[in-house]
């Protein structure tokens, strides 16, 4: 690849970084950008203590139900043995974050009959004679004629269907425009369905979530094909947020909120603040420093750690990483190690200069740049790959914001190897073929 051809294709990816970070936002975490941090616990009894499996399960149900409304990186891990952490960057709604993670979510369909509106009033004697005093007892919030609220009382007798039962779960609508869910049951309690509305026509089967009614309709028809609509009192967001809870599952054990709390963006934003000044000192600092050591060669390396910024900046935003402060610091490794590689390349440039020979100077620099980039090359990639092995370990064992750390120091890795060892040489070998510099002060100016 000619010189010419290699500049336009830095300046076409140098354009491509640019545009990149322009049209697209980074996405930042819980750290940067606030949200909401909820501990949960697994709550066992005496004569079921809670498992290892229990609490697998309830970090799998709740990842499942946050990926469905899709946050960007969250963070769902296990802390001790019982314990659940659930971060979620960007939900300030505290209330529906704390119901979608933390309700069982068991849904059950219900063989029932309506029992008499004055069934408190009765005696355990005349309950039984109206139906099994065992039975339990539970009561429908109604709207009235008059849009009051009313309490009805249900009558429960089998379970016909448990949530574990059900193949899909979708909002719908119905007639009138009100939000419904349609659900879908398995082969088996597509079976148990039919047989429980055939024998309870003008009876209403209940459906019940977490012990809760929600809908309680009348059987007109024996009911086939396994598919059902739950209907009442739900707004667009209450149907989203319960499909959610169906399609994940219920929580194998019930848990407990140990403590939430509401990280607002102020302190991200201060966070932010102080990165870039921090970022802007140290890169103002690194320039001043190779250049007044390297000359020309350290002002070419300045060019090329810029070329770097933009580079994995621009990595960071198209593969949609999340930007953590353990990110950022990972970042300003990063810049360490490219200038420390700019640095290594430099030195052996000028030790092949002290052993060259030759009588003409530029000649000579060109031989010595191509070999001290050689020699260089070997050292750069070894202390390089070890450091991307360890991110990759730290990637694969770490958790939440270990993980981004691990990704972007990787990704600065990869670009300062490329930026150092490709982008550096080119402009170089530019400066001294291409005639931008006069050999004059190409000698004076290079410090080697």
């Amino acid at each position: 690849m000619t010189l010419i051809k290699r500049f336009i294709f830095i300046s076409m990816i140098a354009g491509l970084c640019v545009w990149s970070l322009t049209v697209k936002p980074f996405r930042l975490g819980l750290d940067l950008k606030g949200g909401i941090s909820v501990v949960l616990e697994a709550q066992g009894t005496d004569d079921r203590p809670v498992t290892n499996d229990d609490v697998l399960g309830v970090v799998d149900v709740i990842r499942g139900r946050v990926n469905a409304i899709g946050l960007t990186e969250p963070v769902i891990q296990r802390k001790g043995i019982h314990q659940v952490i659930v971060e979620l960057p960007g939900v300030h709604d505290i209330d529906r974050a704390l119901a979608l993670i933390g309700e069982t979510a068991q849904l059950t369909f219900h063989e029932a009959q309506w029992a008499p509106p004055n069934i408190d009033q009765l005696t355990d004697d005349e309950r039984a004679l109206l139906f099994d005093a065992d039975a339990p007892i539970v009561y429908l919030t109604d709207t009235d004629q008059n849009g009051g609220t009313i309490r009805r009382p249900l009558i429960l007798t089998n379970t016909i269907i448990r949530g574990d039962q059900l193949q899909e779960a979708f909002p719908g609508s119905d007639s009138y425009g009100r939000p419904v869910i349609n659900i879908a049951f398995n082969a088996d309690a597509t079976e148990a369905f039919y047989a429980a509305t055939k024998r309870n026509i003008g009876r209403p089967i209940a459906i019940l979530l977490d012990g809760v009614p929600i809908s309680a309709p009348n059987v007109n028809e024996p009911i086939q094909g396994g598919r059902a609509v739950i209907s009442g009192s739900f707004t667009t967001q209450d149907v989203k947020d319960l499909v959610i809870k169906l399609r994940a599952g219920s929580l194998p054990v019930p848990v407990k909120i140990l403590s939430n709390r509401l990280i607002g963006p102020t302190l991200g934003a201060d966070a932010i603040l102080g990165g870039k000044k921090a970022a802007v000192i140290g890169i103002i600092g690194i320039a001043v420093y190779i250049i007044v050591f390297f000359r020309l060669f350290g002002l070419i390396a300045v060019m090329a750690l810029t070329y770097y910024t933009l580079l994995t900046l621009s990595v960071l935003k198209i593969t949609d990483a999340t930007l953590t402060l353990p990110g950022i610091a990972g970042l300003i490794l990063t810049l360490g190690m490219a200038v420390d590689a700019n640095i290594i390349i430099f030195s052996r440039i000028q030790e092949e200069m002290r052993i060259k020979k030759h009588k003409d100077w530029l000649p000579a620099l060109t031989i010595a740049v191509h070999d001290g980039f050689s020699k260089a090359v070997v050292a750069i990639i070894d202390s390089n790959v070890t450091t991307l092995f360890s991110a990759m370990v730290l990637f694969w064992l770490g958790t939440g914001s270990i993980k981004g750390f691990a990704l972007t120091l990787s990704i600065g890795v990869l670009m300062s190897m490329f930026s150092s060892l490709v982008v550096t040489k080119w402009l170089i070998q530019a400066v001294l073929t291409m005639g931008w510099v006069p050999p004059s002060a190409l000698m004076k100016w290079s410090r080697v």
